[in-house]
């Protein structure tokens, strides 16, 4: 082998490194829940696995993001009073930060199965970025724990409280503001905070009392979805799921491209999956949608253009994850389903443990599903179903884990364990 040619393969392998040794954002660096990791444990809970555990203060589904030897998460007091950012040693389980960002003088009004503190971080070399909705959003450098700048400007009533995530794609900063009385995205210079663009939401909410659900009406309108970034011939769109509707906006300026409006769900709280030129999109709340729509589409896209439908045992609150062209998923009840992303016709479907909201995830070859009552299963894709292990950690899951070198990060109730093969 030529000098150079090794020089490739080693920066090559180097790079891979680099990926796996980061999770940088909900469901990982593509938001598609996949890791690179190798030599990971197959049950994650069993107790010859747990390197550590360390107790996290307050009340917050906030999933963990890590760079290199920091794990950062988010939380709040249950009250929604006083909104924090922590950060982990990732070797030790140490608290490095427990930095207080905001003081809430009025929350606004939560659900008890939401939290004050549930989107996740996006975190990078030297910074992470934390929100809260609207009660605050903020960067810091994560050496020091300086607050490097701060915005708590965006009006916008959670209603049940914010979910979304952030993003960062180049300079920028993305994130969703869907709530009872405003509807819009967002995209900030990252440096300096600061507003780039701001698109609002172009289906019409008036309309939603004509679907003869007016007690709902600020239950249509709000979404928890996280946005995710797809490459169409060459450029890059922000996919966007709202309520009652599916967006696709030019990232570096706002400028909505498509729509796919649908009347059957509110309230998307998936991640869009995007492979194989579509997008593989949960809906929302009410009737359990899932819908293939084809990458490249402009202006309001016709009904017709959607590739296929499934409408049985569709999550609500987790996503899916796309495998060597089939499409895995838990319903919000436990029931798992493979699903065939060629004619969306199902595989095979199996019950498994407790009740889900936490995403699965795919690394080393196997699929992880996180219950909530703290059962995690461990499957093989495939065509058949092929349970490799089970386990609990009695806390339970509504946080999705984040995967590092070889090690798996789980946020629970209370605490955040480390995971590996020992």
């Amino acid at each position: 082998m030529s000098i150079l040619r090794i020089a490739v393969f080693v920066g090559l392998l180097a790079c891979i490194a680099r990926a796996a040794d980061h999770w940088t954002q909900f469901r990982g660096p593509n938001a598609q829940g996949h890791s690179e990791a190798k030599g990971l444990p197959v049950s994650p809970a069993d107790p010859a696995n747990i390197r550590w555990r360390t107790e996290i203060h307050g009340r917050a589904w906030s999933s963990p993001v890590v760079w290199g030897k920091q794990v950062w998460l988010t939380t709040a007091t249950e009250d929604g009073r006083q909104l924090y950012a922590v950060c982990v040693d990732a070797d030790s389980g140490n608290i490095i930060h427990d930095l207080k960002l905001f003081d809430i003088a009025e929350p606004q009004f939560a659900h008890p199965f939401n939290t004050y503190a549930s989107p996740t971080p996006v975190i990078e070399e030297s910074r992470v970025y934390v929100t809260f909705g609207s009660p605050g959003t903020a960067c810091l450098d994560t050496a020091t724990g300086k607050v490097l700048w701060s915005r708590t400007d965006f009006v916008c009533n959670h209603y049940r409280g914010a979910g979304s995530s952030p993003v960062l794609f180049e300079g920028l900063l993305l994130m969703h503001f869907d709530g009872s009385d405003h509807q819009f995205v967002v995209a900030l210079d990252k440096t300096t905070g600061k507003t780039v663009w701001q698109t609002r939401r172009s289906v019409d909410f008036k309309d939603l009392n004509e679907q003869g659900q007016p007690k709902l009406e600020g239950d249509l309108r709000k979404a928890f979805s996280t946005p995710v970034i797809a490459t169409v011939d060459g450029q890059p769109q922000l996919v966007s799921l709202a309520s009652y509707a599916l967006y696709g906006y030019d990232v570096r300026s706002g400028k909505e491209l498509w729509r796919m409006e649908q009347w059957e769900c509110f309230s998307g709280s998936n991640i869009p999956i995007i492979g194989q030129g579509f997008i593989y999109s949960p809906l929302g709340h009410s009737r359990g949608q899932l819908w293939a729509i084809p990458l490249g589409e402009q202006g309001v896209i016709d009904p017709t253009r959607i590739r296929w439908k499934v409408g049985q045992n569709v999550p609500t609150r987790s996503s899916p994850i796309l495998v060597n062209g089939l499409l895995y998923m838990v319903d919000d009840g436990g029931m798992a389903t493979c699903i065939d992303t060629e004619d969306g016709r199902e595989v095979w479907r199996q019950k498994i443990k407790s009740s889900y909201s936490a995403s699965p995830i795919h690394a080393d070859g196997r699929i992880y599903f996180f219950a909530e009552s703290g059962h995690i299963t461990t499957i093989e894709p495939g065509r058949a179903y092929k349970q490799l292990a089970e386990g609990k950690i009695e806390e339970g899951f509504m946080a999705t884990p984040a995967i590092a070198g070889k090690a798996m990060f789980l946020r629970s109730k209370k605490a955040l364990y480390r995971s590996e093969t020992r």
